[in-house]
C-alpha cells in the first residue's frame, strides 16, 4: 500500500478573484471538499477548501461585511450549492448566481437571523458602540472641513511660510469649551482667535523692527541676529514637541 501524506495550506484570497480560482481549480481537476463560514469581529470569513494530490488548499476571504455580494461556485463545483445555501441562511452572506438556489429556505429555522457566537445584548452593545464611534468620527470630519472652509477664505487665519492654522496660546482649553458646538462656527472662532494672534505678533514684530532701526548698524546687526537665532531655537523646540506627540 501506498503511504500518501496529507500536507495543508492557507491561502488569503478575494472576492474578486474566486470565479478564476474556482475556474483554475476544475481546469487542474482539483476536488471541491468544502466552504467553511466563520464568524469574526470584522465579518464572515470565508474558506474555500480544494484538494489534489494529497495537497489540501484553503483559500480564505476574511471579513466579509453584510450586503456584500459573494459570487456562487457551483458553475464550476455543483456540489457546492450545499455549502452556499448553508452560508446564506445560518450567517446571512448574499451569494449570488447560485445553480440549486433553496432562497432563504435550506432548513425549517426557528430563528431567521444568522447564528452568531455573541448574545443579543452583545451584539446590541457592539452595534450602539460602532454607532457612536462612527458619529464621532463624522462630527470631527465636519468640523474638520468646517474649519478649512472657513480658512480657506480668510488668509489672515493662516501663518506663513508654513499655512498652518495659528493656534494662540489656551487654544486646548479653548476646544474643551467649544466641545458640541456647531462646526462652522467653531471654525469662525477659531479663525477669528488666529487672525487676532497674527496681528499681535505682527504689531510686536514691527515694534521691534522699529527700536533696532534707531540704533547704530553694527549693534543692529548684532540684535537682529540674535532675535533670529531665537526665532530658530523656539521653531525648533515647537518642531521637537509636534514630533514627539
Amino acid at each position: 500500500m501506498r503511504n500518501v501524506t496529507l500536507q495543508s495550506e492557507f491561502i488569503p484570497l478575494t472576492i474578486e478573484g474566486l470565479p478564476a480560482l474556482a475556474a483554475e481549480k476544475k481546469a487542474e481537476g482539483a476536488r471541491f471538499v468544502q466552504m467553511l463560514c466563520v464568524n469574526t469581529e470584522e465579518g464572515i470569513d470565508l474558506v474555500y477548501s480544494f484538494m489534489k494530490d494529497g495537497v489540501l488548499t484553503n483559500h480564505e476571504i476574511k471579513g466579509v461585511k453584510k450586503g456584500t455580494t459573494v459570487p456562487s461556485v457551483t458553475d464550476q463545483f455543483l456540489a457546492a450549492f450545499v455549502f452556499e445555501n448553508e452560508a446564506h441562511d445560518l450567517f446571512g452572506v448574499d451569494i449570488e448566481g447560485i445553480a440549486i438556489d433553496f432562497g432563504g429556505n435550506f432548513y425549517a429555522l426557528a430563528q431567521k437571523e444568522p447564528m452568531t457566537i455573541i448574545s443579543p445584548e452583545q451584539k446590541a452593545a457592539r452595534e450602539k458602540a460602532r454607532k457612536v464611534a462612527e458619529a464621532k468620527a463624522a462630527k470631527e470630519r465636519a468640523a474638520k472641513a468646517a474649519e478649512a472652509s472657513y480658512v480657506a477664505s480668510h488668509p489672515e487665519a493662516k501663518s506663513k511660510p508654513t499655512g498652518d492654522v495659528i493656534k494662540p496660546s489656551g487654544s486646548d482649553d479653548l476646544d474643551a469649551r467649544l466641545a458640541g458646538v456647531d462646526p462652522e462656527k467653531v471654525a469662525r472662532v477659531k479663525a477669528a482667535i488666529a487672525a487676532k494672534a497674527k496681528k499681535e505678533a505682527a504689531a510686536k514684530q514691527a515694534a521691534a523692527d522699529e527700536k533696532i532701526a534707531n540704533l547704530d548698524p553694527e549693534k543692529a546687526a548684532k540684535v537682529k541676529a540674535a532675535l533670529e537665532a531665537k526665532a530658530a531655537r523656539e521653531a525648533a523646540k515647537t518642531e521637537t514637541e509636534k514630533e514627539g506627540e
